[in-house]
C-alpha cells in the first residue's frame, strides 16, 4: 500500500488544527513527542494514535468488569469502572469542542485515567494500599490508582504515548480533596484540566444516581436543589458553569459560589455514601479482606505467575485483576477444591 499518499491526511487534520481550535489548546503537531521517537502515522495525528493505543488495550477491557462504587449489584444499570470512564469522556469532549480544544487529547487522557483502578473500586484501592503498608517493604510504600494508570501505560503495558497525554493521566485524580480555583490551570494543557473536572463532574452525578436506585439515600438534600432536579439537568448545570467561565481564558474555572457547592456536595457522597455504604452493605469488608490476603500471598516468594516478580509484581497483578477474577483467585486460594462453591 502506498502509505505516503495517505499522509496527506494527517497533515490536513493538523491544519485544521492550526487553523480551528483555540489558541490554548494543544496541537498535535506541536506534541512534545515521546520517550521512542516513532514515524508519523499516515493518517491519525499523535493524539489520535495514543487514544487508540489505550482503547484497544488489554487494561481497558477489564474496566468493563471493575467495581465502580457498588461491588456486584443486583441490577444491570449500576456503573462500573469502564462505563465511569465513558462518561468522563463525553463530558470532557463536550467541555473541550464548546472551549475548541483538541478533543483527540481529551478523549486519550480520559479513556486511560483509570486504567490503574484495583478490583472492587475504591474500597480495593484503600485495602491495597494498607496491605501494602502493613508489609512496610522498602520496594514500594503505597498504591494510588493514578500511578499504577501511568505504570500500566509506560511498563506493562508498554504504549510509547505522548508526553501530554502521559501527564494528564498522571494528574487527574484529587480524591477526597476539594476543587480549588487552581484546579483549572493547565497542568500540563487545558485538555488535562478539562478531564481533571470532568471526572468528578462524572462521579459526582452517576454515584446520586446509583444511591438513589440502591436504596441508600431518598433523595438529594434540598440545598443542592439548585443543580437540578434529575440527573441530566445536574449535569448539564456543571457542564454548562465550566463552559461559561472558561471560553476565551487560558484555564478551566467555576465561579466561587458554584466551586462551593460542588464540595459540598462531594462531602454529602462521601459521608452519607461512600462512608454509609459499608455499613449497611457488608460484603465490601469481605471484598477488601480478599484483596489483602491476595496481595500477601503473591507478596511472598514464588506465588507470582510468570512475568511478575517481587513485592512490585505482586501489586501489578493484584490491582490488575477484576473483580471476579480476584473472587476465583481468592476461593483457591482459601476454600477447599471438594467444595466447589464457585
Amino acid at each position: 500500500m502506498d502509505w505516503d499518499a495517505l499522509s496527506d491526511i494527517r497533515r490536513e487534520i493538523e491544519a485544521r488544527e492550526a487553523r480551528e481550535l483555540s489558541p490554548f489548546a494543544a496541537r498535535a503537531a506541536d506534541s512534545v513527542g515521546r520517550a521512542v521517537a516513532e514515524s508519523p502515522d499516515p493518517v491519525r495525528t499523535a493524539f489520535q494514535r495514543d487514544r487508540d493505543r489505550i482503547l484497544h488495550s488489554k487494561a481497558f477491557r477489564r474496566l468493563k468488569h471493575k467495581t465502580q462504587v457498588f461491588i456486584d449489584p443486583a441490577g444491570d444499570h449500576y456503573r462500573t469502572r469502564l462505563t465511569h470512564t465513558l462518561e468522563v469522556a463525553q463530558i470532557a469532549r463536550t467541555i473541550g469542542r464548546a472551549l475548541r480544544l483538541n478533543e483527540d487529547l481529551i478523549e486519550a487522557i480520559a479513556l486511560g485515567h483509570d486504567l490503574g483502578h484495583a478490583p472492587f473500586g475504591h474500597a480495593g484501592e484503600s485495602a491495597l494500599d494498607a496491605a501494602i503498608r502493613e508489609r512496610a517493604d522498602p520496594e514500594i510504600t503505597g498504591f494510588r490508582h493514578f500511578e499504577q494508570s501511568l505504570r500500566i501505560v509506560e511498563t506493562l503495558e508498554p504504549m510509547n504515548l505522548t508526553d501530554e497525554v502521559r501527564r494528564g493521566i498522571d494528574g487527574h485524580s484529587k480524591g477526597r480533596n476539594d476543587l480549588t480555583a487552581y484546579d483549572g490551570e493547565p497542568m500540563s494543557t487545558l485538555e488535562a484540566a478539562v478531564v481533571r473536572i470532568s471526572d468528578r463532574v462524572a462521579y459526582l452525578n452517576h454515584d446520586i444516581d446509583d444511591a438513589l436506585r440502591s436504596g441508600i439515600i431518598a433523595r438529594i438534600p434540598p440545598e443542592f436543589a439548585a443543580l437540578g432536579d434529575t440527573h441530566s439537568a445536574r449535569v448539564k448545570t456543571m457542564v454548562y458553569e465550566v463552559i461559561r467561565e472558561s471560553r476565551g481564558t487560558n484555564a478551566i474555572r467555576i465561579r466561587p459560589e458554584m466551586l462551593a457547592t460542588l464540595n459540598a456536595l462531594k462531602e454529602w457522597l462521601f459521608t452519607d455514601v461512600y462512608h454509609e455504604y459499608p455499613v449497611r452493605f457488608p460484603d465490601i469488608r469481605k471484598a477488601q479482606a480478599a484483596v489483602r490476603e491476595l496481595f500477601l500471598h503473591f507478596a511472598e516468594a514464588d506465588t507470582l505467575p510468570a512475568g511478575f516478580t517481587g513485592v512490585r509484581g505482586a501489586v501489578d497483578y493484584v490491582a490488575g485483576m477484576t473483580d471476579r477474577f480476584a473472587m476465583d483467585q481468592w476461593c483457591q486460594l482459601r476454600v477447599p477444591s471438594v467444595w466447589d462453591i464457585r
